[in-house]
Parts: structure tokens; C-alpha cells; sequence
């Protein structure tokens, strides 16, 4: 019986016709990593202060220059700065009058009432400005990003039955249309809540864009090539994250931002007719026709002889209870661990003392050395090590910053710490679509996605326990790369394998 892999060596498992699957891909996963760091910049709090325009109300006030508008109606901080969310209960004009002294005790103050005033300089508008959500209502600004990773995680699940279901070419214009209509309405949003609903079915349509094509730019190419898909795939997300600061910097209007991230699923969408199905899908499902019709394409395309002999469909079980699958659980808790530890050493770098478009752009950047690196050791030691090793080595430095109080070294430790974060996530992509066979293939990737994000969201809830104790989220940190990295041990190699077709292949694995 003729293997799939054979008939990729005959048509030539790495051609023109792959290279096509992988641009177009390109094209439609450059959003993704701008709107998994939307919420850093739509929803940043500009310097603020409670709003004294209804002081031109009154004549004794109406001609004071702003300085003093803002000297008898807001107190002033320890650091000279006016306070976000406080204001005198009575205007202090005698303040004006000796101003040298500013002397607050026993004067009491209440919440702006009169809504705030914000410093436009870096930001024409945020969330934050848009609709007040600062002091008491800050929690709704953390809470946009929340809401759009569970929108994510749903829809990893949703789209990962539906590709097995329907294949892989249905699924990905679906999200394609989907999530572009959803983020564009998003940005016409006029009410909180509005925002808050369009953003979770934002998250839950684009997901289906990053785990559809990554399945099916591995199913079409051969052994040899594997490791070279998956680095790309994995860097298409760095480029994102390295462009999008450079967007952000020009755009500075929330709402065109985020049509401007969104603009290129447009082109995705008008290349998605030259994506083909997955053949692998389609043999595996019994459509041989439709089969040989793309791998005729494909070897056309790759100047080679169409002359197909197909390969004879193998249906194998889907129950999640066969020997092989319960190890599949192994590279779920995997995923989770490398996504909490990955998201947490990202969100609590600081100390660069640069100004946020370029720590965003240094942090994305971090992420290129890693996966490179990791690249060329997948054949040289295999998957496993590789990512056996990056978790213990990111363990390893989340301990040293346990350990120092210098800030610097802490600063320095944490970004090495996130390089190996980087390659461990980088190592994932590749290697869970390498362990689920094809008849399970993007189920399978759509629950690792599914708690990839449940880490992505629980990361700023262990930070919060700083309040409890000052190093703990880092011995949280440090525990759950720890422990990903012993989980990931019980993995088996796939260096050098061919795409596992049927349970029954994975069983032959293990």
C-alpha cells in the first residue's frame, strides 16, 4: 500500500505548490499577534486627571489660566502630579494665593465628579478615554483583554471540530470573513458593552485563521520540511509582533487601529482560492477524487509527473480512550504550562526604561534568536529535548530572579528567561501537529490552542498575587515551567516520522 509520504516524494513534498500554502498563510496569521497585543495600546491609560472645565461656570473662576483652574479644584501628589481620581469637595481659591505652600491636611476631597481630562499627546483616543475607565472602572479596561481570550479559547475548540469535520479549507474562510467582520463592527462600538460582546466574537472567529493553517501547511510537505514550516509559522508571529509597534506609533486613534491590524485578512481572503484542501484530510475521510485532484495540482505546479497513485483511505478509531490517546493529555497540560509561564515572564518584564512601542518591539524581538535557534537543533537532538530543555532552562532563570534583587539582573535573567519560553512555545507548534494523526489532527491542535489561552488568561491573575507576597507569581512561574518540562518528558520523539494517519499509527508510536 502506497503511503501518503511516498506520494509527496514522487510530487515533490516541498515545491512551489507548498511554498504558495505557506505564503498565503503568512498573509492571514500577520493579524493575529497584533490583536493578541491590541489591548496594550487601545486600551492604555493616558495621564489623566478630573475634568474642572465647569469652573467657566462660575465668574470668579472663568478667567484663571488652566494652571490654576487645576490648582483650587485637584490636589497634587507626592511627585507633583495632579491626582487621577480625587478633587477638593470645596474649590481652594486661597491657594492661589500663596501657592508655595501646598498644604492639603484637613482638606477633604472626593471622586471626580464631572468626568476627567486626558493627555492626548501620545494616544487620540483609548478605550480608557472613550469611556472614563479608570479608578473605579479601571477593572473594565483589564477586563477587554480577558473577555477576547476566551472568545479565543471557545472558538480553538469550535474551530477545531469543525476542520475535522469539513476539512481545512471551509473552516479557514470562515474565519477569515468571520473575524474581520467582527473586528471591523468592533471598531464602530458605542456603548462598553457593545465593545465588550463584538471583542469576544472577534477572539472566537480569528482563532480559527491561526490553527487551520498551521495544520494544513504541515499536512503538504514532506518529512524533510516539517521543521522548516513550522519555524515559519512560528515567525510569521514575530513579524506581526515586530511591525505592529510601528502601526500603533503612527496610528494612535483606537478604532483605526484596529482596522489597520485587521485590513490584511482582507488580502488573505482574496488569495484563500488558491489555498488547497488538505489531501491527507481528504484520504483519510475517503474523498479520494477530490484528492487526486489537488495532488495532481501539485505536482503540475512542482514540474512533476501527475501520474497519481492514490493512497487507500485507512479509518482508524476516534474515541479519546485508545491506549496512544491517553497521552495526548501530556501535551494539553504541555501546552498550558509553556503558555502560563510564556505570558507571565511577558507580562512583568520591566526596567528597560524605553517607552512602550519600543519594550514592545525589544520583547518581539527577543522571540527571533529562540526560535532560530531552536530550528536548527529539532533534527540535531529532536523535538523532545528541545523542548524538555528550553522549560527547564526557563525554570532555571525564573528561579535566579526569585533569588536576586538586583532590578537589572532581574530585567536581564527575565528576557533570556523568555527567549527559552519563546523557543519552548515555538517547538509546540510543530510538534503537537506532528502528534495527533490526521483524522484528529485539528481537534487535537484546537484543544492545545483551547488551553494555551486559558494560560494566556489565568498569567495576569498570578501576577496579582504579588499583593500576597512579593515573589510568589514568579515561584508560580517558575514551578509551572518546571513542571511542563517534566510532563513534557513523557512525550514521544517524532524526528524523523512520517505524519501519523490513524489512532492505530499513534498506538505503533508510543
Amino acid at each position: 500500500m502506497v503511503k501518503f509520504e511516498d506520494l509527496l516524494g514522487d510530487i515533490n513534498g516541498f515545491g512551489r505548490f507548498q511554498v504558495l500554502i505557506i505564503i498565503i498563510s503568512f498573509i492571514g496569521r500577520f493579524t493575529m499577534p497584533c490583536h493578541f497585543m491590541l489591548n496594550n495600546f487601545i486600551g492604555a491609560v493616558p495621564a489623566h486627571h478630573c475634568d474642572y472645565s465647569y469652573l467657566d461656570q462660575n465668574e470668579r473662576f472663568r478667567n484663571l489660566t488652566p494652571v490654576q483652574k487645576l490648582a483650587v479644584s485637584i490636589p497634587m501628589g507626592n511627585d507633583g502630579k495632579p491626582s487621577s481620581c480625587r478633587m477638593f469637595e470645596e474649590l481652594q481659591y486661597h491657594l492661589l494665593l500663596n501657592s508655595t505652600n501646598m498644604n492639603y491636611s484637613g482638606v477633604s476631597t472626593v471622586p471626580c465628579s464631572q468626568g476627567w481630562i486626558y493627555d492626548n499627546t501620545t494616544f487620540k483616543s483609548t478605550l480608557t478615554s472613550q469611556w472614563d475607565l479608570v479608578c473605579d472602572k479601571k477593572g473594565k479596561n483589564k477586563a477587554t483583554a480577558t473577555i477576547f481570550f476566551i472568545g479565543v479559547m471557545f472558538g480553538a475548540m469550535t474551530f477545531g471540530l469543525l476542520s475535522d469535520r469539513l476539512g481545512r479549507r471551509i473552516p479557514l474562510l470562515l474565519s477569515y470573513v468571520s473575524g474581520m467582520l467582527f473586528a471591523v463592527a468592533t471598531a464602530f462600538s458605542t456603548t462598553y458593552v457593545m465593545f465588550a460582546v463584538l471583542r469576544f466574537f472577534t477572539g472566537f472567529c480569528i482563532t480559527g485563521i491561526v490553527i487551520v493553517s498551521a495544520v494544513l501547511s504541515v499536512e503538504w510537505v514532506d518529512i524533510e520540511h516539517r521543521k522548516l514550516v513550522g519555524v515559519i509559522d512560528s515567525l510569521s508571529w514575530t513579524f506581526g509582533n515586530t511591525v505592529f509597534p510601528l502601526i500603533a506609533y503612527f496610528v494612535t486613534d483606537w478604532r483605526w487601529l484596529m482596522i489597520s491590524v485587521t485590513s490584511p485578512v482582507l488580502l488573505a481572503i482574496l488569495t484563500w482560492r488558491w489555498m488547497p484542501e488538505s489531501a491527507r484530510w481528504l484520504i483519510a475521510n475517503g474523498k479520494l477524487t477530490s484528492a487526486q485532484k489537488y495532488l495532481k495540482q501539485c505536482a503540475k505546479m512542482n514540474n512533476r509527473n501527475e501520474s497519481i497513485h492514490m493512497v487507500k483511505p485507512e479509518v482508524g478509531s476516534y474515541l479519546y480512550f485508545e491506549p496512544g490517546l491517553s497521552h495526548w493529555s501530556i501535551m494539553v497540560w504541555t501546552v498550558f504550562c509553556v503558555a502560563i509561564a510564556f505570558y507571565g515572564i511577558s507580562f512583568n518584564i520591566t526596567g528597560f526604561g524605553l517607552n512602550m512601542y519600543l519594550t514592545q518591539f525589544t520583547y518581539a524581538l527577543i522571540e527571533l534568536p529562540a526560535k532560530l535557534s531552536a530550528y536548527f537543533l529539532w533534527d540535531r537532538i529532536g523535538r523532545r529535548p528541545v523542548q524538555v530543555g528550553a522549560q527547564f532552562l526557563a525554570a532555571l532563570l525564573l528561579h535566579v530572579t526569585i533569588l536576586s534583587d538586583m532590578a537589572v539582573i532581574r530585567t536581564v535573567v527575565a528576557v533570556i528567561g523568555k527567549g527559552f519560553s519563546s523557543a519552548a512555545f515555538g517547538t509546540l507548534v510543530l510538534y503537537s501537529s506532528e502528534l495527533y494523526p490526521t483524522v484528529l489532527r485539528q481537534n487535537g491542535m484546537g484543544y492545545n490552542s483551547f488551553m494555551a489561552r486559558l494560560g494566556v488568561a489565568l498569567a495576569p491573575l498570578v501576577l496579582l498575587l504579588e499583593d500576597v507576597w512579593k515573589e510568589l507569581p514568579q515561584v508560580i512561574l517558575c514551578c509551572a515551567a518546571l513542571l511542563g518540562g517534566l510532563v513534557a518528558r513523557s512525550l514521544s520523539e517524532t524526528r524523523n516520522r512520517c505524519l501519523p494517519e490513524t489512532i492505530e499509527d499513534i498506538e505503533k508510536y508510543w
